[in-house]
């Protein structure tokens, strides 16, 4: 098998590719299921999945990881593909207190969705058929993030069906991000017998990715030739003037999502009205999620005329609370270290005060924007969020510890 990361036509469609990967999966995997999320991506991987499971006269599993801050016409779409498909579908709709990621404020950088003792703040009320007791799941614990929910339930639902082999279809795309690219293209991740639309997760769990290879057209293609239901969000969307590649669904809060807060009090005003009140800044991030200037860091940012940039992310750091201005200085510390070592304290000198707002050259411009950006887990200083809490709180003491030996002496 060939090492080239590069793309390789396989002299097939991609809808032919698509349900050959689904059927292999199917012969491979005792015990299949769907990560369901409402959006377009996903309802192909579904209506696919469970075209095979009744043709073989098995079950399919559906996952739905209900984050509550979420179009209504989602939640209406999402029963109208369960209801389609219920002959074949063992379904999994939860709607447990996760905690996510809120990019619109640096006073709170994370929420909790379904959070108990705010019912009234809620979004949507809970749907009637989920899973809302905090005890369905024996792994569960309120406040688990959701980048660690998805793998255990899978390994739970492996561990109901006797620890078989588990494959869960995961509807991305390689044309969305260039992250998505690299979760096909690694070499080195472990696959299912070679197969490079495939990743070992642990113990017998693997995720397939069938649709990877698909284009934004090939999507709408499908559910036009076939005459599949679709979450008509994406019909508003387009008359709101979004391309196909721009039109996306996910929790509105997130880093990269944010920019989609604006469409939420055009699409549906009564949910907007919900969306804003639930978090901290959300008004805020709508109202500026498309501007390139300074009050939000995007490209272009600009400081006081008679301070330095230094001075300037000081000023910004000292008007965070506490714990977060901490978070701040803890990263911008770990940043400053991969470039030079601090001597007596002094971290002012050791990068350029000004430069350019790549990923290249350091400066306390950078840092500056960073906190503009509400980027709290500061990727743009190419850095990633914690695996899991307790990971993050061992590398927190861990950190303490070499920011004294690197000369550290609390303040950046």
């Amino acid at each position: 098998m060939t090492t080239s990361p590069h793309k390789r036509p396989l002299g097939i469609d991609v809808l032919t590719a698509a349900r050959q990967r689904i059927s292999r999966v199917f012969d491979d995997f005792p015990t299949v299921y769907c990560a369901f999320s409402g959006g377009k991506d996903s309802g192909v991987t579904l209506e696919l999945a469970a075209r095979e499971a009744r043709a073989r006269g098995r079950r399919l599993g559906v996952l739905i990881v209900d984050l509550e801050a979420q179009y209504r016409m989602t939640e209406d779409y999402l029963r109208t593909m369960l209801r389609r498909h219920q002959d074949v579908l063992d379904v999994y709709w939860v709607a447990l207190p996760l905690n996510l990621r809120n990019a619109v404020s640096n006073f709170q950088p994370e929420w909790m969705c379904w959070e108990p003792g705010l019912e009234d703040l809620w979004v949507r009320e809970r749907p009637a058929e989920a899973i809302g007791d905090e005890t369905y799941f024996d792994f569960f614990h309120r406040g688990m993030e959701f980048e660690d929910f998805t793998p255990e339930f899978g390994h739970w639902l492996s561990e109901q069906h006797g620890g078989r082999m588990t494959a869960c279809l995961v509807g991305i795309r390689t044309q969305e991000s260039i992250n998505r690219w690299r979760t096909i293209a690694s070499r080195k991740k472990k696959t299912h017998d070679g197969l490079q639309w495939t990743t070992w997760i642990g113990r017998s769990l693997y995720n397939a990715y069938p649709i990877y290879d698909w284009q934004a057209e090939d999507i709408w293609t499908f559910n036009g030739k076939e005459k599949v239901p679709y979450n008509e969000v994406y019909d508003r969307m387009h008359q709101a003037g979004l391309t196909l590649h721009q039109q996306r669904l996910c929790q509105p809060y997130g880093d990269d999502q944010k920019r989609g807060l604006w469409l939420y009090h055009i699409l549906e005003p009564n949910t907007w009205g919900m969306v804003a009140a639930r978090v901290q800044g959300a008004t805020f991030g709508a109202r500026t999620a498309r501007e390139n200037g300074n009050i939000t860091g995007r490209i272009h940012i600009s400081k006081p005329p008679d301070s330095s940039w230094y001075d300037y992310t000081q000023s910004l750091l000292d008007a965070l609370p506490p714990a977060i201005a901490a978070h701040f200085r803890m990263k911008f510390a770990v940043f400053i270290n991969w470039y030079a070592k601090p001597e007596n304290g002094d971290m002012q000198g050791l990068i350029p005060d000004d430069g350019p707002l790549d990923r290249v050259h350091p400066s306390w411009k950078r840092l500056a924007k960073v906190i503009l950006s509400n980027d709290y887990h500061c990727r743009a200083l190419s850095m990633a969020p914690p695996a899991n809490k307790n990971s993050h709180a061992a590398y927190k003491k861990r950190l303490a510890i070499q920011m004294q030996e690197w000369g550290y002496r609390g303040t950046v």
